[in-house]
């Protein structure tokens, strides 16, 4: 019988309704695996930091049933100070082996109670200064969109929350299940979490020429030994315009999405097919089967072998 995993999200005073339907939207289009309840710390409504409360089902004690916990993100004007007795009581209740996932300015909760100590973290990029300033102990990046260190998931603002649910979705059950939970919420299918949280020009300038139908080229390709030059010239722009350009659009240089791109290509692979990893490697554009393992272990921390067992043997 298929393991259901119970995801229960902690909505806080102050809480913003977008990041606290987040879990629900994306665990709940995975097809049965995920059960997702939601709780406050008392079992009353809670005020949003919009016109209206919200009322839940479930006190602080569903959260002793938790496979998983999501704390939602609040406003910036209700980030607790230190950690408030009600609070501390209800995280008291996970149990010591559940994933711990924050959404945005919730890493303060979570920093609060200790959790963060010792750990590499992201937040908001507005509010990472503050974060690193109360509490020193947490290694605050501000750069990313979530970082995953053990069983503690950190992310960044807003729209970074469906990234770091999909991210779960894909380390659970796999690209295939992923890829179809990014359809059916129509939303962008792999943001690595490395990727900039902050990008500075997301739509092109008046006038200006877009890298998107050369990303879109390139995806076609990924077999061949694709360069900065090739790019370009496909662009129609000079080296520098279009490695700028592609870095205000997408947040990343080309060299290293093309990297992200083909190691997501190699792991649809590993999962659906029987090909040796050097077969793979060649179809996804990299040289050898040993740089296909050095990639990988860069991006997920496993070999392809271990992976390729752990998704056929889900399957």
């Amino acid at each position: 019988m298929q393991h259901v995993e119970r995801v229960v999200v902690l909505a806080l005073d102050g809480v913003y309704p977008f990041e606290l339907g987040i879990p629900s939207r994306i665990f709940g289009a995975a097809g049965g695996r995920y059960e997702v309840l939601t709780c406050t710390v008392d079992g009353r409504p809670v005020r949003t930091n919009a016109d209206f409360s919200i009322a839940v089902d479930h006190g602080p004690e569903i959260l002793e049933t938790a496979d998983t916990v999501v704390v939602a993100s609040m406003a910036t004007s209700h980030i607790p100070t230190g950690l408030p007795a009600e609070i501390a009581d209800a995280l008291a209740r996970i149990r010591p082996d559940a994933r711990i996932v924050s959404i945005c300015t919730a890493a303060f909760v979570l920093a609060a109670a200790g959790l963060l100590d010792g750990r590499r973290a992201t937040t908001h990029w507005h509010v990472a200064d503050r974060l690193r300033a109360e509490y020193p102990k947490v290694e605050v990046d501000p750069d990313v969109l979530f970082v995953h260190d053990g069983r503690i998931l950190t992310s960044a603002g807003a729209a970074s929350g469906v990234d770091v649910c999909l991210h779960i979705v894909r380390t659970d059950h796999g690209s295939e299940l992923a890829n179809f939970v990014a359809r059916c919420c129509v939303v962008p299918p792999f943001r690595d979490g490395g990727q900039a949280q902050y990008i500075r020009q997301p739509v092109p300038e008046s006038g200006a020429t877009s890298t998107a139908a050369t990303r879109e080229w390139a995806l076609t390709r990924l077999d061949e030994p694709l360069a900065l030059t090739d790019l370009a010239r496909h662009a129609g722009m000079s080296l520098r315009t279009f490695a700028r350009r592609f870095n205000e659009e997408v947040g990343l240089s080309p060299g290293r999405w093309l990297i992200q791109q083909r190691v997501v290509r190699a792991r649809d692979l590993l999962e659906a097919s029987d090909l040796s990893v050097d077969q793979i490697a060649g179809r996804v554009g990299f040289a050898t089967g040993a740089s296909l393992r050095q990639h990988l272990h860069a991006a997920i921390g496993v070999s392809p072998q271990a992976y390729r067992r752990t998704f056929q043997e889900t399957r």
